[in-house]
């Protein structure tokens, strides 16, 4: 394909690679060198397999005898234990052995749960991310991380299993609406502000281009992303140290989506939201300029994400955050913009905590 291009990401034994491009989903040769099996599992929600899945399915047809497909409720409040039981009570019924492969379809929900019934149905089978939201593109799809969210947590019980491959067809986020291509350019403004300030300047410039889903801005900003994303991984894959800065904005984030009840804003609504809050906190600490901070504030309003946070209350929000996974004996560990384009993890004081939120809430 002429389009097509490919990330790689280096971890020995279980790397992998990202293929970008239009036209990859109903592609029979974007699964070639994926191993045989007599199963597969598509798993999807009634909105995505309504769109996609004969697509895939045909796709794959030839190369899996008996091809299952599972569709789950849509929606973070279904990312639980209910949900992976649903898959593996479809595996287990169909008798499909360690061979099987599993083929997420669909959002991050999609990905995660998806993702983490692999890593644990007879101790680990594989499996293959077909993300269809710019989020899951350019984020949750890419990594390994897989997990259910718990009603204290976010993401609180998986696992880290790497996926064969990922296969990001920008052509499906054509039917996204335009609440969930802003969802998804939070996570690529993330990038900048971390890891690429001239890809944070890029983004500002082509920022129009991304929310009118032009393919070659699209497919420039999900492969950056993606680079960015999979160099991190393969120096830290599973987020003893580098791999945290990831996570910027997230923390006040993941806060805001368990306090408002999973579902009630979308992920990368919370997380732009966050990271307004988090370069504020940089500032207070003396790492970076109020201007800088301002103008990423700015740059998360244009993407059409909220810069104001819900009103739960700073306790509230402490108690959130303390469940935090970065957390550590009860200390809430924050990512930060150590300088523009790098960030990295601090502790912060209490009371300076308190300002940011009180200062952000509506």
């Amino acid at each position: 394909m002429a389009d097509l291009q490919r990330v790689g990401i280096d971890l020995a034994e279980r790397s992998y690679d990202i293929l970008i491009g239009p036209g990859l989903l109903g592609a029979a040769d974007s699964y070639d060198g994926l191993p045989r099996a007599e199963h597969a599992l598509i798993v999807s929600n009634p909105t995505v397999a309504a769109l996609y899945g004969d697509r895939l399915a045909a796709a794959l047809g030839c190369r899996y005898p008996k091809l299952l497909r599972l569709e789950l409720p849509e929606g973070e409040a279904h990312k639980d234990w209910p949900s992976l039981n649903r898959i593996f009570d479809a595996l287990l019924a169909a008798g499909c052995d360690r061979k099987t492969l599993l083929f997420a379809l669909g959002g991050g929900v999609v990905g995660d749960i998806t993702g983490f019934a692999a890593a644990c149905y007879m101790r680990g089978v594989p499996f293959v991310q077909v993300p269809t939201t710019l989020l899951a593109q350019v984020d949750s799809s890419v990594g390994g991380k897989t997990a259910i969210n718990h009603p204290l947590g976010k993401n609180m019980i998986g696992a880290f299993h790497q996926p064969l491959r990922v296969v990001a067809d920008l052509d499906v986020l054509d039917s996204l609406p335009p609440r969930e291509v802003a969802a998804g350019l939070a996570e690529i403004i993330k990038y900048g502000p971390i890891a690429d300030g001239a890809f944070l300047g890029w983004i500002e410039e082509h920022l129009a281009a991304l929310q009118a889903l032009d393919k070659p801005a699209l497919a420039y900003a999900v492969k950056r992303s993606c680079e960015i994303k999979a160099a991190i991984v393969g120096r830290d894959e599973r987020e003893s140290g580098l791999r945290a800065i990831l996570n910027f904005g997230h923390t006040f984030g993941h806060a805001i989506e368990a306090g408002l009840g999973y579902g009630a804003w979308l992920h990368g609504e919370a997380v732009g939201c966050g990271m307004v809050m988090a370069a504020d906190l940089s500032c207070r600490l003396g790492l970076v300029e109020a201007g800088y901070a301002e103008r990423l504030r700015r740059l998360i309003e244009r993407a059409g994400l909220p810069v104001r946070a819900p009103a739960l209350g700073a306790e509230r929000y402490l108690e959130l955050m303390r469940l935090d996974k970065k957390a550590e004996a009860g200390a809430i560990r924050f990512v930060v913009l150590e300088a523009p384009g790098r960030g990295a993890m601090r502790e912060a004081p209490e009371p300076m905590v308190r300002a940011v939120i009180e200062a952000h809430s509506a």
